[in-house]
């Protein structure tokens, strides 16, 4: 496997793992397992945290798509080269550190952070039109 490669799948891991997150945030409130094991028809009260994570987790879900489809072009088009590998892997941690600055709350280097690790994907962009 390619480095891209590489991190794209590392990106859908990250992906999948989010909810182990914020699942232990649920579980860990009063009445979660049963709140999780139920209907969910009502609010459970959880700590800001825990809900951040779920909004990470939703950015890396509608990110993760576009992400793929760069490094896959890249990939079936022959351009894959040390700049795309250079550019998901920026993206990859790029995504890892927006995780943990968004669950710690940090909102303008959370945007920062993201921006960068786009900076990654743009990377791949230039790549694919050369």
């Amino acid at each position: 496997m390619t480095t891209d490669v590489i991190s794209l799948v590392a990106t859908a891991l990250l992906c999948l793992g989010i909810p182990l997150i914020y699942g232990a945030g649920r579980f860990l409130q009063p009445g979660g397992f049963a709140w999780a094991a139920g209907n969910r028809e009502s609010k459970l009260d959880i700590p800001a945290w825990t809900q951040r994570a779920v909004q990470a987790h939703a950015n890396l879900v509608e990110n993760l798509a576009p992400f793929a489809i760069l490094v896959l072009a890249a990939q079936v088009s022959g351009k894959a080269n040390a700049a795309t590998a250079l550019g998901a892997t920026i993206f990859f941690w790029g995504r890892v550190a927006h995780l943990f600055v968004y669950i710690a709350g940090i909102k303008y280097l959370r945007s920062l952070i993201w921006f960068g690790a786009w900076g990654g994907g743009a990377l791949i962009v230039t790549q694919l039109f050369r």
